[in-house]
């Protein structure tokens, strides 16, 4: 009963989470841009926004259940359920924020419910306190390890040559980190009989806030660059992709009792982080018309470029003037490369 407890927290957690995200997507992009030298600033600046708001508060009811969920269930149990999260992602998204999956998304959905019913369906994980218990060299070494590879991906946004992944990138890491909070957490779950003094000189509640205040403005940061589905879900694969071997290597969650059996749940995580790759890029229907549209115009400029090329051939003494227009033409096309993210990413503050 406590297992079955956990599971279906750390599922309605899943779905406030996705939907929270997409209504905090709507409030960044409407926001002034994130700056982490003036977070007091930059943090109004964001709770300002309705849409901001609404998603935080939703964000904080999915944390809470998420909590819960790591109280009662085995850590690596609880991620599998939260990457069924894309799951819901997809359809809300779809439904309600006017973006459109592709048969390649929706195979991902069918995947990842194939993997997590494999998952409920094999071994015995532990629950309650029992999954608490950690390793204190695991812990340092794999919280260490995401902290590093957080921090590297944020620096790399520094560079320009990354400037058309700086969002993907920024919600990668938020996702490593928001995985070193839940991991601290994990551990200050086993904490629970103890005194509310223990808990507070306890090491990992200052990990757990501190990551998650890092992964706050990493993720809102991304929520304003980047298109709307694919950070979150990045931001959701890294998470998950992290924490499940959290759980396994930290805290000790076993993957069975026999060699069939640890085969099929190793194939069951697999198969939900692979799934979750495949769901992250729906792309707005609007979008994708206005994208055939720009690719038809662009056609018939070619084909007008080209009648030109052979009017000049005819009649050397057009060419400069053709020069001149072809230079227009190819700023025009130069322009609507340009003018073609903007166009699919406006919509993204719009009403769903």
């Amino acid at each position: 009963m406590t297992l079955f407890l956990g599971l279906l927290l750390a599922g309605l957690s899943a779905l406030v989470s996705q939907v929270g995200f997409l209504f905090r997507h709507r409030g960044a992009v409407e926001a002034p841009d994130v700056d982490v030298r003036h977070p007091a600033r930059t943090t109004i600046a964001l709770f300002r926004s309705r849409w901001w708001t609404i998603g935080y508060v939703l964000a904080v009811i999915a944390y809470l259940l998420h909590v819960g969920a790591l109280t009662l269930a085995a850590m690596s149990l609880v991620q599998a359920v939260l990457a069924g999260g894309l799951v819901v992602l997809g359809v809300v998204a779809e439904r309600f924020f006017g973006f459109k999956l592709t048969h390649r998304q929706w195979a991902g959905v069918f995947l990842t419910a194939l993997g997590l019913a494999l998952l409920a369906v094999t071994g015995e994980a532990r629950s309650g306190q029992d999954s608490a218990d950690y390793s204190v060299a695991a812990m340092l070494g794999f919280e260490a390890l995401l902290a590093a590879t957080g921090v590297a991906l944020i620096v790399s946004c520094r560079h320009e040559r990354t400037a058309p992944h700086h969002g993907v990138l920024l919600g990668l890491s938020a996702g490593l980190l928001f995985t070193i909070t839940h991991v601290a957490v994990k551990a200050l779950s086993g904490k629970v009989d103890t005194t509310v003094a223990e808990v507070f000189l306890s090491p990992y509640l200052y990990v757990a806030i501190l990551g998650g205040v890092a992964a706050f403005f990493a993720s809102a940061r991304s929520l304003q660059i980047g298109p709307a589905v694919p950070v979150i879900a990045v931001t959701s694969v890294a998470g998950n992709a992290s924490a499940i071997p959290a759980g396994v290597i930290v805290f000790g969650d076993p993957l069975g009792s026999h060699a069939l059996e640890v085969a099929v749940r190793v194939f069951a995580f697999l198969l939900v982080i692979v799934a979750a790759a495949l769901i992250p890029a729906p792309t707005r229907a609007a979008a994708s018309g206005a994208d055939g549209a720009a690719e038809e115009h662009e056609a018939d400029d070619g084909d007008d470029r080209r009648e030109h090329g052979n009017a000049e051939a005819e009649h050397p003494e057009r060419g400069e003037d053709h020069g001149h227009e072809g230079d227009r033409g190819g700023g025009a096309a130069a322009d609507r490369e340009l003018v073609r993210p903007a166009l699919s990413a406006a919509p993204r503050g719009g009403s769903a």
